[in-house]
């Protein structure tokens, strides 16, 4: 067992990594560890405990004795312990920064992303409120809209963007009033588990606490009667099982699940302004990010030049963290060995390649994989109907407005499209024929914690960001009064 952390001190110590339970650092119930490795050279990560079914009851029975007095704090002093553990997580920022790149690979620009865009959540989603509305207020009757905290909140966190996808789970469910269990991704555990370290500087024991462990912690909660909210962010396949899991409780969960982002590009755009720019979005994190262009559309009148200018960033692209344009490893090996199975059915088909290769590249350690572009593979192809979650992605022809827009929606996921032009018109009227929760026009994947982020079919259930997303942690109680 390890002492809390100093109320007077902010700076942690990134080389130990403890669970947190009932505001104290801790091992596991057995004091079983495990690791993760490194992506880029394949050595191993520190110990991270291995938490088992007790400490998970530990942990429920604890958030549940601390949720009513964290619910009747007032909303501007739960803002405050949030605004102080963003100011706190800024200063150990440097500490996040190598952690993050060791333990899930991104190269060091795409990290400073990732903890600009936290810093930004953070903040942002605490400056929300849900306020009562007074509905009617008549001589008759008069009738208050409230929202309420659920009460034990549960984040499951995927390995592509830990840090900013745990504190929008975090932002969310704590400003609202409910008690926050987290439980990182088994191949990036340390920035999750180092965030309730720091976390136990501002909130009281209890309302913010961590468990780290293997495949089987996820279910352990999900079921857990004791939760009352699950929010999920992972693929379509293993959302399922969530939910399927949270329906024997009746407790709601938030699903965020796969994406195949189509984009739209019109014959009339700038073509060397928006083909490097849409390349870097759809190898962004080597691919890794749900909600970035992964089927590219182009119209067949700047089609091959499109695709060379494209193909041109592709083959600039280094993997030397400190150069411009730089991409890292593909994640952990179980993702490495998926993106591998896809490239090899391109080979096997015969598709054509306009940049990058099929095959490993054999002077690099790690998880690398050259970006990779597939010149116009028929519809059917796996590369256009699953999500290839690497950097690699292809790139189709079109002719037809009506025809692409089919296309681009004929896909099980809706998460996000984007479509691009010079004409406003046409592109508002291609956007709202596009079946996905967000979509941009002449950009990709640009998030605010202001507005709120849905998805439409396979993609997810349920709203992330903005007051929409504060929602989904709160119960809806009407008040009416009788006058008279």
């Amino acid at each position: 067992m390890a002492d809390n952390a100093s109320s007077a001190h902010t700076k942690l110590d990134f080389t130990t990594f403890y669970n947190v339970i009932d505001g104290k650092l801790c091992n596991s119930s057995t004091g079983k560890t495990r690791c993760s490795v490194n992506p880029a050279t394949l050595h191993d990560n520190p110990q991270v405990p291995l938490s088992t079914r007790d400490d998970v009851d530990r942990a429920v029975e604890t958030a549940r004795k601390a949720r009513k007095a964290w619910a009747s704090t007032s909303w501007a002093g739960r803002q405050k312990a949030l605004k102080d553990f963003a100011d706190a997580f800024e200063a150990n920022g440097a500490g996040f920064l190598d952690l993050l790149i060791k333990e899930q690979g991104k190269s060091a620009k795409e990290s400073q992303i990732e903890l600009w865009l936290t810093l930004m959540f953070l903040r942002g989603l605490s400056d929300l409120t849900l306020p009562e509305e007074v509905v009617e207020n008549s001589d008759k009757r008069k009738v208050i809209s409230r929202y309420t905290p659920l009460g034990v909140a549960a984040g499951l966190v995927p390995w592509n963007y830990p840090i900013f996808l745990a504190c929008v789970k975090i932002a969310s469910a704590l400003v609202t009033g409910n008690t926050f269990i987290l439980k990182p991704s088994p191949h990036a555990p340390y920035c999750d588990l180092k965030l309730a370290e720091l976390g136990l500087q501002f909130f009281p024991p209890g309302v913010f606490q961590a468990l780290s462990g293997d495949d089987e912690l996820g279910p352990w909660l999900t079921a857990h009667p004791g939760i009352d909210v699950v929010s999920f962010t992972g693929s379509v396949e293993v959302g399922k099982k969530v939910m399927e899991s949270c329906s024997k409780t009746l407790k709601r969960c938030v699903l965020e699940l796969g994406g195949n982002d189509p984009a739209i590009v019109c014959q009339d755009v700038d073509i060397e302004a928006v083909a490097p720019k849409l390349a870097y979005f759809a190898l962004a994190n080597s691919g890794q990010i749900c909600v970035i262009p992964k089927r590219i559309y182009v119209h067949e009148s700047i089609y091959d030049r499109f695709v060379a200018a494209m193909a041109a960033f592709a083959n600039a692209v280094s993997f030397k963290g400190d150069e411009d344009p730089s991409i890292g490893p593909v994640s952990n090996g179980p993702q490495y060995e998926r993106v591998e199975g896809l490239l090899a059915d391109i080979e096997s088909n015969g598709l054509s390649i306009a940049a990058g290769n099929t095959k490993p590249l054999a002077d690099q350690k790690g998880f690398f994989l050259a970006p990779t572009i597939v010149d116009n593979p028929p519809d059917n192809s796996r590369i256009v109907t699953e999500e290839p979650f690497g950097p690699i992605f292809p790139v189709l022809k079109w002719s037809e407005e009506s025809e692409v827009i089919e296309r681009a929606n004929n896909t099980e996921y809706g998460l996000g499209a984007s479509v691009w032009s010079k004409d406003v018109y046409r592109t508002e009227r291609i956007a709202r024929q596009l079946e996905a929760g967000s979509v941009w026009v002449n950009t990709h994947a640009e998030v605010d914690p202001k507005f709120g982020s849905g998805a439409y079919k396979s993609s997810g259930i349920g709203v992330h960001y903005g007051v929409e997303g504060l929602k989904e942690y709160c119960n809806l109680q009407v008040l009416y009064t009788r006058l008279g």
